[in-house]
């Protein structure tokens, strides 16, 4: 009996744990639902809006080309190349299935079976399978949340997910899965990823290479097969043998897939021609109207330089600072017994380590370990450095300039043999300009931009010296003055200021002209008294200096403000012209990645009516020029394509690329411009008279062929000009020179200013770096000089003409110019306000975008990567 009792007690504890179980179990199930739905109304007003995300921007590099299309710069290390869903090669989606999430098309975003699989990867220490989010999931987390790891975060990445699953569809999801997905070396989505690890396009790729790119969202950096080759390899082998299992491929696919390399085509970008001077400043100036989003925009921007004249703009002013470096003799090695790696190679001076010093000669190492033999001609120049002044004797031992492990610099001659280097100290710059349009024809900011980025011919403000004299000279011109006046070189003396010439003599009563070409201090020193002050800052101010870094004292005559080598480009343009003054510029065309037009600069040209009237047989010539450069192009394809295949049963040569298997390649994404015709011009303001601007012109070229610039005649050539400036100790030494198709001037000094040397004049310091570039430039040019005709038929602002009489000033009623046009803008300084955006465009549609916002003060337009072809050039940086 008392069994039975046991028994009956124990079924009904027994059903009594079952229905409390039950119980349990219900609750459990209503409470889950009910607290996931009860969090999901908490964080619904957070979660973001999934209309967000229907499409995925693009991101390229910025790529910057020469006006002769030669790549010079790039900048940006993303690429995101979208694509609709169409566009996705079944093998692919099916890999990345495989690899992530195999029931995606079943499940509704959260996958109860991908949690399980990343509980059991994680107590196996088995990480080749897929992790535990799903591709919704993977998405959420992509768009819109961190990668923090909390709980909240997680919480936030299921409900996105959830959203997501109600309001896109199946496609939708995995189009923007793929379009974001980080797969390594810079590559967003899997477009990208071809590019970047096998130069091909999506349906080019075969099932080992989407089983690659389909292992990298687990770890990009773990399996990279460029960095873990042999771990990615396994990974993808695991992943084709999952698309086997799930039968999306055959047998004969999986073995053909298994047994294929890596077979990796890195997408690897090298510019033609590497100007990194010309590269920044053309980054710095469209970050600084756009924003830093244009660095990963795509845009492909066209310059005004063509690469050759820059060449020999770079190699003209490396050659001057070699040269005067030598002069002032050895300073000694950079260092002694330390890594040759952690010296770098700069102006095309290598790093080396000397190993053993003989009697007339030194060996040394490379910093490829190649060993090297300097002999006694190539260190024979290395007199000790004494002073900017002074200079030791030259040496007879090789012992006297090197020791064993100096770091010295070493440069390749002519002949194949090795030159004693040293990287000079002193800085310059060079600045050639277009005279009728302002456009940049070369810019040099100074020895080597990896040394010093600090671009010297926008950014150095130096005293202009005697450069300034033809300035001042031209306002007496305007004022009734003519080349013949006769203006006293005696002594002066204004106050306590006793100013004398460079020589210390006096030459009494000389012409105006002759005052100029042998650059009398005194003769400009009586011009800018007997003129006025204020009225000769005033047409500097129109030159293009600017008027409030000029003294208001008689000694801007010797050129003591403060001004930089493209100002003084841009002023001396206006003598090579006839007298306009034109506006500085160095972008041509700027394209999307597409090759769309979005800008092309419209300049205000010195002569617009000539310019107008050749208009038409200008366009037919761009016609003509481009159909022959199609011709060539197409000659040169089918060339290739014959080289490429086999002949005569010939075996192909493995290192020809088959350009239609790898058609994403580099070459792929160059700059392949439409047609681009010239649009009507207008006319640049005038600021002198058609005969001021020849008869300054004329002084000028005298002063090549009789004053301080005769050694400029060694180029043979009667059609130049210039002027030569040294400020007070030769701290800045100055060739400012031009012929009717250029305008170039060139900078020499040190950065912290000091003495050159008391012998570095203009004529010896700056004017050969100008020689030598206006020997390349010049080159085949046909003999031109400045028109003393208006051909313009341009008129400059009215202005009162004065001459100069023994009784003081008079005016003269003659040559009194109407106002035609108005005064030309002051240059741009630092502190001037960027141009106001223009308008833009929403990406395929007509209409201009509109919001009821002030956008007076805006620097940025809202959409600065869709732009309309505008006029207005982006402003030189400053």
């Amino acid at each position: 009996m008392t069994q039975k009792n046991a028994t009956a007690r124990l079924l009904h504890f027994l059903v009594g744990l079952v229905i409390a179980c039950l119980a349990l179990a219900v609750i459990l199930a209503l409470t889950v639902p009910i607290g996931f739905y009860g969090m999901a109304m908490y964080l619904a007003p957070t979660l973001p809006s999934i209309q967000e995300i229907k499409t995925a921007s693009l991101e390229m590099p910025l790529q910057i080309y020469s006006s002769d299309d030669k790549l010079i710069g790039q900048y940006g290390n993303r690429l995101s190349l979208p694509v609709t869903f169409d566009e996705i090669p079944t093998d692919l989606t099916n890999a990345f299935l495989a690899a992530e999430d195999s029931s995606f098309f079943q499940h509704t975003g959260i996958s109860l079976k991908g949690l399980g699989r990343a509980v059991t990867e994680a107590v196996t220490d088995d990480d080749t399978q897929t992790g535990g989010s799903t591709i919704t999931m993977q998405v959420a987390k992509n768009y819109f949340l961190s990668s923090e790891r909390t709980l909240n975060r997680k919480l936030t990445e299921l409900f996105v997910a959830r959203k997501m699953e109600d309001e896109l569809s199946k496609n939708e999801i995995l189009t923007l899965y793929v379009n974001k997905i980080y797969l390594g070396e810079g590559a967003y989505g899997i477009r990208a990823a071809a590019k970047k690890y096998y130069s091909k396009s999506l349906e080019n790729l075969t099932i080992a290479e989407v089983a690659m790119l389909a292992g990298l969202p687990k770890a990009p950096s773990k399996y990279n097969p460029v960095a873990n080759p042999e771990r990615a390899l396994t990974r993808r082998n695991w992943i084709i043998g999952r698309m086997h299992e799930l039968g999306y491929i055959s047998q004969a696919q999986y073995d053909e897939a298994i047994d294929a390399p890596i077979g990796l085509k890195l997408y690897q970008e090298k510019l033609d021609v590497n100007m990194p001077y010309l590269a920044e400043m053309t980054r710095y100036a469209l970050v600084n109207r756009y924003g830093e989003q244009v660095v990963n925009g795509g845009w492909r921007v066209r310059l005004t330089v063509d690469s050759e004249a820059q060449q020999a703009a770079e190699s003209a002013v490396l050659k001057g600072l070699v040269a005067y470096d030598h002069r002032h003799g050895w300073r000694g090695a950079e260092a002694n017994d330390e890594p040759l790696e952690n010296f770098r190679r700069y102006g095309g001076m290598y790093p080396a380590k000397v190993t053993k010093v003989n009697s007339r000669s030194f060996e040394a190492t490379m910093p490829s370990g190649e060993d090297v033999t300097v002999n006694w001609s190539g260190m024979s120049w290395a007199r000790k450095y004494i002073s900017a002044d002074r200079i030791g004797y030259y040496p007879s031992n090789a012992s006297q300039v090197v020791s064993k492990n100096d770091i010295i610099r070493l440069i390749p001659t002519s002949s194949g043999g090795w030159k004693l280097a040293q990287i000079p100290e002193v800085q310059g710059s060079l600045v050639s300009l277009n005279p009728d349009t302002g456009a940049v024809k070369a810019l040099v900011g100074g020895f080597d931009f990896n040394h010093s980025k600090f671009n010297r011919a926008l950014q150095g403000w130096r005293q202009p010296g005697s450069i300034i004299k033809p300035l001042v000279y031209t306002a007496a011109l305007e004022k009734g003055y003519r080349p013949d006046s006769i203006i006293s070189d005696q002594p002066i003396q204004v106050g306590d200021w006793k100013p004398k010439n460079s020589d210390g003599r006096f030459l009494g009563d000389i012409t105006l002209r002759r005052g100029l070409y042998l650059s009398r201090n005194l003769v400009s020193i009586r011009l800018l008294q007997a003129i006025g002050i204020s009225d000769a800052r005033d047409l500097l101010d129109q030159f293009g200096l600017d008027k409030e870094k000029l003294p208001t004292t008689l000694s801007l005559a010797l050129g003591t403000g403060q001004a930089t080598p493209l100002q003084m480009a841009t002023a001396y343009a206006t003598f090579a012209n006839g007298g306009h003054r034109v506006q500085p510029y160095f972008i041509q065309q700027i394209y999307n990645h597409e090759n769309e037009l979005l800008f092309q600069a419209n300049p205000q040209q010195a002569c617009a009516l000539c310019f107008n009237e050749q208009i038409e047989d200008l366009n037919q010539q761009l016609i003509e020029d481009q159909k022959a450069a199609e011709e060539a192009a197409n000659e040169l394809s089918e060339l290739t394509t014959e080289e490429q295949g086999s002949e005569d049963g010939e075996v192909q040569d493995d290192t020809a690329i088959n350009l239609t298997v790898y058609d994403a390649s580099p070459e792929s994404d160059r700059l392949k411009a439409p047609l681009v015709q010239y649009s009507t011009a207008t006319q640049a303001p005038r600021i002198l008279t058609p005969r001021v601007a020849y008869e300054m012109a004329d002084i000028l070229r005298d002063v090549v062929q009789r004053g301080t610039a005769t050694r400029a005649k060694a180029l043979g050539r009667s059609d130049i000009g210039g002027k030569t400036g040294t400020t007070n100790e030769a701290k800045d030494a100055w060739f400012a020179g031009f012929h009717p198709t250029n305008a170039t001037v060139v900078w020499m000094g040190f950065d912290q200013p000091s003495t050159l040397g008391r012998r570095e004049y203009g004529g010896v310091a700056a004017l050969p770096v100008w020689i030598d570039f206006m020997r390349a430039d010049l080159k085949g040019t046909p003999y031109q000089w400045v028109s003393l005709n208006n051909r313009s038929k341009s008129k400059k602002q009215k202005q009162r003409i004065l001459g100069m009489t023994d009784d003081g000033v008079i005016s003269s009623d003659e040559e009194i110019i109407d106002t035609g046009t108005a005064k030309p803008a002051k240059p741009k300084t630092q502190q001037r306000k960027q141009p106001e955006p223009e308008p833009t465009v929403e990406e395929g549609g007509n209409n201009q975008r509109s919001n009821n916002r002030n956008t007076a003060n805006d620097s940025v337009p809202q959409n600065p990567l869709t732009v309309t072809p505008v006029e207005r050039m982006p402003v030189m940086p400053e």
